[in-house]
């Protein structure tokens, strides 16, 4: 699986003296995909002290301005979304815009943009990194963990 060797990083609750602002957004399609990876983020978020401010949005290829919307008042965000292939290109199509536009937005921002985008070829794949009791990785930790990580200048030179 590709979670192995999976960095892990200390969370602390605060930045620069105050509670850290941490906001997740999330896709409303595959709810059960989608409740694993929301429960990941928030669970470490509640690990750190944090209660994040979760905005959902109509699918994977809204993230990226669910997110910039988020960044204009948050320390960090969680991207989280689903795209499972089909028979047709919209598949690589929503994964493109998504994953370039999540990048646009942190560059753009500088505000850490987690990322819990799960590209998947079946169902399956996407339950097996959702988190959910019986999966073999939690995607939604791991994004959240990461943006939490550069919120607090994991990383800086």
């Amino acid at each position: 699986m590709s979670g192995s060797g999976a960095p892990t990083t200390a969370i602390t609750p605060g930045l620069a003296g105050r509670p850290l602002r941490l906001a997740i957004v999330a896709a409303q399609w595959h709810d059960a995909v989608m409740n694993g990876l929301i429960g990941g983020a928030t669970r470490l978020a509640a690990e750190a002290g944090i209660t994040p401010d979760i905005i959902r949005v109509p699918g994977s290829f809204e993230l990226p301005l669910g997110a910039q919307r988020a960044a204009a008042d948050h320390d960090a965000v969680v991207a989280l979304g689903v795209v499972i292939r089909g028979g047709t290109p919209h598949f690589d199509y929503v994964c493109d815009g998504a994953t370039a536009g999540l990048m646009r937005v942190m560059l753009d921002t500088g505000v850490p943009v987690g990322f819990g985008l799960l590209t998947c070829d079946d169902e399956q794949q996407a339950l097996d990194r959702a988190g959910l009791e019986g999966s073999v990785e939690d995607k939604g930790r791991e994004a959240a963990a990461a943006a939490l990580a550069m919120a607090r200048g994991a990383g800086a030179a």
